[in-house]
C-alpha cells in the first residue's frame, strides 16, 4: 500500500525552506499521533480544493507515508462544483504529473445553490451540506474510511470566534470527528500548523494554486474580518493565536457556564481539580500569607502586613 517514491520539493530550495518543511512534517505527524488520526490499513481520502492548504496537506502526508511505521493508502480527490471560472484542468494535470492516485468528482452544486438561495443571502450552509454528501459518497465508493481536510491551526481559531460572534456557541473545528453514522472519520492533519508557515512552504513548492474565493460567500467575508482581527492581535502580541489554539485543548468545564457540561446545580463542594487557587482558604490561613488579620469587631475587619525577617547576608 506504500506509494511510489515521489520528489517532494524543487532542487533549488534553501536550507531555511528545508527546515520549515521538516517543522511542518513534524507538527503534522504530532497531530496525527496525538489524535490517532491514521492507523494501519487506513484508506485516506485527501480532499483537494487546489488552495495552498490542501496542496501542503497532500505533500506532507505523502512524505509521512514514506517514513511511517504503518501502511496506509492515500487517494487525492478534487470536487469540481462547476463554479464559473473554475480552472478544471489544473489539478488533474498536476496530480497526474505527481504520480498519485486521484479522482476528479464533478457535481454541479453551484446551479443548485443559485436556484435555491435568494440573491444576497449566504450560500454556505446549503453548499456545505451538498459538498459534504458528495465527499461521503465518494469515500464510500472508494472504500476510504478516513477523510482528510486541509484546515490548519488558524482556521480552527477563526471558527471558534465565528461561532462565538455569530452563533453564541463555544465551538471550533476538532482535529478529529466521527461522521453522524460513524461510517467515516474526518481528520485535520494540519491542526498544529500555522497558516503563515503553510503559505511560505506553498510558495517554495510552487504549487499550482487555484483561487479559493470564487463563490464570494458571506461566510468568507465574515471569516476575513475575524482573520484580520486575529492577525492584528498577533502583531500586537506574537504568539496570541497559538495561545488561543492551546486554550481550545485546555478546557476547565467548572470555570465556564454550561449546565449540561458541568453540574453546577448540585455543586456543594469542589473536587480537587475544580478548586480555584484564588480562593484557597488553607493557603490563605497559612503562615505564607503576607497579610494577617490585625483587628476586628462587629463592624470591621482589618488586615495588616506581616513583618518579615530580613535575610542574613555575607556581604560587607
Amino acid at each position: 500500500m506504500r506509494a511510489m517514491k515521489i520528489k517532494h520539493y524543487p532542487d533549488d530550495v534553501s536550507q531555511n525552506f528545508l527546515k520549515l518543511r521538516n517543522q511542518l512534517i513534524s507538527a503534522t505527524g504530532k497531530a496525527i499521533g496525538d489524535y490517532n488520526m491514521i492507523e494501519e490499513g487506513d484508506t485516506v481520502l485527501v480532499c483537494m480544493s487546489g488552495g495552498k492548504d490542501s496542496h501542503a496537506m497532500l505533500m506532507i502526508l505523502l512524505a509521512l507515508q514514506e517514513r511511517a511505521p504503518i501502511n496506509f493508502k492515500l487517494i487525492a480527490m478534487n470536487l469540481d462544483q462547476k463554479q464559473p471560472g473554475f480552472p478544471a484542468d489544473i489539478l488533474p494535470a498536476y496530480l497526474e504529473k505527481l504520480g498519485v492516485e486521484y479522482r476528479i468528482v464533478e457535481a454541479d452544486t453551484y446551479s443548485i445553490v443559485k436556484e435555491k438561495i435568494p440573491e444576497g443571502k449566504t450560500t454556505c450552509s446549503l453548499c456545505s451540506r451538498l459538498r459534504r454528501g458528495i465527499i461521503y459518497t465518494t469515500a464510500q465508493q472508494l472504500g476510504a474510511n478516513k477523510i482528510a481536510l486541509g484546515h490548519h491551526r488558524d482556521d480552527i481559531v477563526q471558527t471558534l470566534f465565528l461561532n462565538m460572534f455569530y452563533g453564541a456557541k463555544l465551538k471550533a473545528m476538532p482535529p478529529k470527528l466521527a461522521t453522524n453514522r460513524g461510517e467515516f472519520m474526518v481528520i485535520r492533519p494540519l491542526a498544529y500548523c500555522a497558516e503563515k508557515d503553510i503559505a511560505t512552504y506553498a510558495r517554495g513548492m510552487q504549487f499550482p494554486i487555484i483561487p479559493c474565493d470564487l463563490c464570494g460567500s458571506q461566510e468568507n467575508l465574515q471569516r476575513q474580518k475575524i482573520k484580520d482581527m486575529l492577525n492584528n492581535w498577533e502583531r500586537e502580541q506574537p504568539g496570541r493565536i497559538n495561545n488561543i489554539f492551546r486554550a481550545i485543548g485546555n478546557v476547565e468545564p467548572s470555570h465556564l457556564a454550561d449546565v449540561d457540561l458541568y453540574d453546577f446545580k448540585h455543586l456543594s463542594h469542589a473536587q480537587a481539580d475544580d478548586e480555584d487557587p484564588m480562593f484557597d482558604h488553607e493557603k490563605f490561613a497559612s503562615n505564607d500569607m503576607a497579610l494577617n488579620i490585625a483587628t476586628q469587631d462587629e463592624k470591621r475587619i482589618e488586615f495588616a502586613r506581616k513583618s518579615f525577617p530580613i535575610a542574613a547576608t555575607t556581604e560587607e
